[in-house]
């Protein structure tokens, strides 16, 4: 069915007058120009954080980028309305981020998959890379890319996310170390910006842009598709673990492994709170580990473990059981308490899959998560984990706790990403991302229960960012201006202006909490029509 554009800003305008309205007019699935707007929005209400659940108005399921382009031409354009926008990738937010009360929420997922993979050949100058739709998963471009013997270089611990998504926040994971986040390998994005623009932006061209979008939590652009850098991928993984009973020696081990760059490829590690913490943290890991037959309900003893990981590849004369015992030669783990299995490289990467499947077995997946997660200047980071363990029980705890380095070179500051100011001033190369994926089972966790556990992460966030530690929040989630401020710091003012210049109205990402939606009339001319 064609609409002519008179006939398409009429059914815009009736849409936008139903959505702002004390009334509710929407009462069936809504048709806007070609846009085909659902009244279920059950989906878009809710997040893997179960924490908050914001209902929409509507719900934009686009075929095509042009489409999400139509929507926010029209609303970026002089009027009365109060509609936000927010892109839903795969919903693996925690605080409610991609809702939007009462607005319109576009569900990335509904855009048809686009992966093309190119490959440099030999002699020829630039990189391989592959350029994706911004509602592809991660695990869908690892798979594609895989049949050309090619592989992003930075991940996710978790691949069931979209791109888009993921690179609005940083992408973390073990491989960050060595080769940045996620944001740090793209080449190029293909952007619609709040004021409805188009825009194809790289590191030279529409460079404002595109360092904005990278990190800036879906306040200046969509971003419909990314280039994303490639390397040859790995046949094989030698996976190691050891553990530790002293923090200090742990942490200590793990920064000499990321000094490690031309032989390692993946460091991270975890607190071992319990047997429920190691066993969970060990159903990816395909060996027997029979570790610590002594440690019982009850016991408040911590362990700790660093996991790192060797690449290796067929064609080469590599040999990983040498490496790592030459690795392990300089680690000073616990005596027995090394354990090392050979995967393939796609079930390393896939490996948190197999804990959500034993989840969901369990009926354990789908349930509320207070997660925290952030920044911690190396500084910090004892004082960190005693703030963690003076708050929690170790004896209740139920998720892992992650803790791991990264170096602070491998972040681009002029991408909207923000982390730790302490210890750049010193020159201080290190710092620590700390994940604690709490899960609250409902059948043991009440409402206040969970209220407790909110309550007791921002007692933590509160102590961690304050000037004593210096960390920053990771997947931000703030209430108050102020404190969007004093998290931003120095990168705030360039954080206004870029608001300013690319969602001028504040259209977008209305579940950050970051902006309030601004109006503009009609201009004069229009309204005497």
């Amino acid at each position: 069915m064609e609409f002519t554009l008179v006939c398409t800003r009429i059914n815009v305008l009736v849409l936008l007058l139903a959505l702002s309205s004390p009334c509710t007019f929407i009462q069936s699935p809504m048709d806007f120009g070609q846009l085909n707007f659902l009244q279920t929005t059950t989906t878009a209400s809710l997040d893997f954080g179960r924490i908050f659940f914001n209902s929409p108005s509507a719900v934009l399921r686009p075929q095509s980028p042009k489409e999400i382009l139509q929507l926010l031409s029209f609303l970026s354009a002089p009027s009365f309305s109060k509609v936000t926008v927010a892109a839903r990738g795969a919903g693996h937010s925690i605080h409610g981020q991609a809702q939007a009360v009462n607005g319109i929420v576009i569900e990335m997922d509904s855009l048809p998959p686009s992966i093309e993979i190119h490959r440099k050949r030999d002699g020829e100058p630039g990189f391989s890379y592959a350029d994706a739709s911004g509602g592809t998963l991660w695990v869908e471009l690892l798979k594609e890319s895989l049949t050309h013997g090619l592989a992003p270089r930075s991940w996710t611990d978790y691949l069931y996310l979209s791109i888009g998504g993921t690179l609005s926040n940083a992408g973390i994971s073990g491989q960050t170390f060595k080769y940045g986040p996620q944001i740090s390998n793209v080449l190029q994005l293909d952007v619609i910006t709040g004021k409805g623009e188009l825009v194809t932006c790289s590191p030279t061209e529409s460079s404002g842009l595109f360092h904005a979008v990278l990190g800036g939590l879906g306040q200046f652009g969509i971003i419909t598709s990314a280039r994303i850098l490639l390397q040859d991928a790995p046949q094989k993984v030698k996976w190691v673990r050891a553990f530790y009973e002293d923090f200090g020696i742990f942490t200590n081990d793990q920064e000499l492994l990321i000094s490690m760059t031309d032989i390692v490829d993946y460091v991270e590690g975890f607190v071992v709170l319990n047997e429920q913490s190691l066993h969970s943290s060990s159903i990816a890991f395909p060996s027997h580990l029979g570790f610590m037959p002594q440690l019982q309900s009850g016991t408040s003893h911590v362990y700790y473990c660093i996991e790192f990981a060797i690449h290796f590849y067929q064609e080469k004369d590599s040999n990983p059981d040498k490496l790592v015992k030459e690795i392990t030669k300089q680690l000073n783990f616990m005596p027995s308490y090394i354990y090392s299995v050979e995967v393939s490289y796609f079930d390393f990467l896939n490996r948190v899959r197999m804990e959500e499947m034993s989840l969901r077995r369990r009926g354990l997946w789908d349930v509320t998560h207070p997660w925290m997660n952030m920044f911690v200047p190396k500084s910090g980071i004892l004082q960190f984990r005693d703030l963690l363990l003076d708050n929690i029980s170790p004896t209740t705890f139920e998720g892992p706790i992650l803790i791991y380095p990264i170096l602070r070179d491998k972040w681009n500051p002029n991408m909207s990403a923000v982390l730790p100011e302490r210890g750049s001033e010193h020159g201080d190369k290190v710092l620590y991302i700390v994940g604690m994926l709490r899960s609250a089972n409902p059948s043991t966790c009440t409402a206040e229960c969970l209220e407790s556990l909110l309550q007791q992460n921002r007692r933590i966030v509160e102590t961690a960012t304050s000037p004593r530690i210096g960390a920053k929040q990771y997947l931000s989630h703030y209430c108050q201006e102020q404190q969007w401020r004093e998290h931003f710091g120095g990168k705030w003012e360039r954080f206004l202006a870029g608001k300013s210049e690319y969602d001028p109205l504040s259209i977008l990402a209305p579940g950050q909490g970051i902006f309030e939606r601004k109006y503009s009339k009609w201009p004069t001319t229009l309204q005497s029509q």
